[in-house]
């Protein structure tokens, strides 16, 4: 319970930020691809895993 944890805490975020620095570097160098694309979409998809979801808006305003 304890090392589940302790990944969800600190190993995911990593994860998640490593991929979004990767995502944006490559997209500096070489422009927008599908794999830096895929990248920041899994960054996004690893930051859902702990409950950091966007908020939504009733209105769009």
């Amino acid at each position: 319970m304890v090392k589940r944890f302790a990944i969800m805490a600190v190993a995911v975020p990593l994860a998640a930020a490593g991929a979004r620095k990767l995502s944006e570097r490559l997209e500096a160098k070489r422009g927008p691809s599908r794999g830096s694309r895929a990248l920041r979409e899994g960054a996004d998809f690893l930051g859902g895993l702990r409950g950091q979801k966007k908020k939504r808006r009733r209105f769009a305003w």
